[in-house]
């Protein structure tokens, strides 16, 4: 799939940013109980349906994959940038971490348990959400689950400066039931959501949102 100029822009502002990023989010779990919840209920979920793979998709340095990790899932993460991946494979050896894009993975159909998208949407025009949430449902299996995390709201924000560093991104902020009416037209179903207030050094609400790949009659 032949690039368009943004996927350019974010993968060259998260290979400019990567180390740092790495170190300034060591650790932020931690500190996010209904995040910590919301990974959890969706662990439980892949477990209970068969306990297939699970993809972490723009898994940046990886944290978030050693994190499901830990939970018992057979985590691999794949991101759009080079250095990302890079700094995953330096800090977890023993997991996989890939280069690629979640709207074009290298993944046959049907063969995850679980796709998780933890605020790796929020670069993606909303045009082009419905076909990277048709290729979500392709990979999943019948019965397996996808958690998307993402910014509340509804607007475009430019950012230029990130983790100590000069970027080149579109941040969107997105409203959970036009996220909810594009997963649903992907074939999947609505599970669970949660939408919590902003913390002290965020600009808006944080949405969740789990759903389901129908089982096969």
């Amino acid at each position: 799939m032949t690039d368009t100029s943004h996927v350019s822009t974010v993968r060259a502002s998260y290979d400019a940013v990567a180390v740092d990023y790495a170190r300034l989010l060591r650790g932020a779990l931690e500190a996010e109980p209904l995040e910590r919840a919301m990974l959890g209920a969706f662990a439980e979920c892949v477990r209970a349906d068969g306990g297939g793979a699970v993809a972490d998709l723009g898994c940046g340095p990886g944290r978030v994959t050693a994190y499901l990790d830990d939970l018992g899932l057979r985590a691999f993460g794949v991101d759009l940038s080079p250095a990302m991946v890079a700094v995953a494979r330096r800090t977890y050896p023993g997991l996989r971490f890939e280069v690629g894009r979640m709207g074009a993975l290298d993944v046959a159909d049907g063969a995850l348990g679980g796709v998780l998208a933890w605020h790796s949407t929020v670069h993606t025009p909303p045009a082009e959400l419905p076909s990277v949430f048709a290729e979500f449902a392709r990979v999943l299996a019948p019965g397996g689950h996808v958690l998307i995390a993402f910014k509340a709201g509804d607007e475009r924000r430019r950012l230029e400066h990130a983790y100590g560093h000069p970027v080149d991104l579109d941040v969107y902020w997105t409203p959970p039931d036009l996220i909810a009416g594009l997963l649903s037209g992907a074939g999947l179903t609505e599970v669970a959501r949660l939408v919590r207030q902003p913390g002290p050094a965020e600009k808006c609400p944080q949405a969740f949102l789990l759903f389901r790949k129908p089982p096969t009659p």
